[in-house]
């Protein structure tokens, strides 16, 4: 008898600890809790922060599902999306989002696997419906802000029609690239184009190199020739005022102008081995055989 009662409490002691087990539940301050009973949800928990710990529920008809009230990161897999050009971009995107209504977050996509389904046809939708309103090269070069804020509004937009319980954080284009083969493609093109350029470039230097050496060498020859001229007139100045001065010494004193001359005719015709052949009474040497001049 005293053996059966053992085993009854034991079975009361158990009993009384699995039903107390069932009746308690605790949530982080990470976390918030919708309480639900017999399938309907009854009661939301820790969802704006302040109720974390230990909470009572009824066993057996009562369960609790925890939600994440940090950011959550969605990442979507790279796809192709044709842009306002018709050129297919590669893009790679990811979502942050937080959950803010638990309640309403149950109801539309009961968790968080239905949340990245959800959000993947949204975040789909709107990258597909921004893209294709632009060309790709406003997606490849610097615009990629502006484009990422469009997409932002698209998804919460349609995040806050749907009700879905969430509050969108960010939306980033982590790549928004063309496919390996367009890009070989573009590339090729970009050089050829380059080179087009380069070769014009190259044409339009050497026709005015050569304008320019045309120029430069009308010029010179100009100025070598009013050089010329003015040395021609400063010679012929110099000649007729050299002239001018013989003329007048000669005027002034016959005898010296000649010895003059005749020194000179001197010191040019009489280098060093250089023969002379003249009769001895050529008027050349007048002033060798006089010693004051000629007879």
């Amino acid at each position: 008898m005293t053996r059966t009662l053992s085993i009854i409490g034991i079975i009361i002691v158990v009993a009384a600890a699995v039903i107390l087990s069932m009746s308690v539940y605790t949530v982080s301050e990470r976390q918030s809790a919708l309480v639900i009973q017999l399938g309907d949800p009854v009661a939301v928990v820790n969802a704006r922060g302040g109720e974390e710990g230990l909470h009572f529920k009824t066993p057996f008809i009562s369960d609790v599902v925890h939600f994440d009230r940090r950011n959550i990161e969605f990442n979507m897999e790279p796809e192709e999306i044709l842009a306002a050009d018709q050129e297919r971009l590669v893009v790679d995107a990811f979502l942050r989002y937080r959950i803010v209504d638990p309640l309403r977050f149950y109801q539309t996509v009961r968790n968080e696997m239905g949340a990245r389904a959800r959000l993947l046809s949204i975040m789909d939708d709107s990258l597909r419906g921004v893209i294709a309103s632009i060309p790709s090269s406003d997606v490849i070069s610097g615009r990629r802000s502006e484009l990422m804020d469009r997409v932002q509004t698209a998804v919460e937009v349609q995040v806050r029609t749907q009700d879905l319980g969430i509050e969108v954080i960010d939306v980033r284009i982590l790549r928004a690239d063309l496919p390996q083969q367009i890009t070989e493609r573009v590339f090729e093109r970009m050089r050829s184009e380059r080179q087009q350029e380069a070769a014009r470039i190259r044409a339009e230097g050497e026709q005015a190199a050569v304008e320019i050496r045309a120029n430069a060498d009308r010029q010179s020859t100009i100025i070598v020739a009013e050089a010329r001229a003015a040395a021609e007139r400063l010679r012929g100045e110099g000649d007729a005022l050299r002239n001018a001065i013989y003329a007048e010494a000669y005027g002034r004193d016959p005898e010296f102008f000649a010895f003059y001359r005749t020194m000179q005719s001197y010191e040019t015709a009489l280098r060093e081995g250089t023969p002379i052949v003249v009769p001895p009474d050529s008027e050349f040497f007048d002033y060798f055989r006089s010693q004051s001049g000629r007879d």
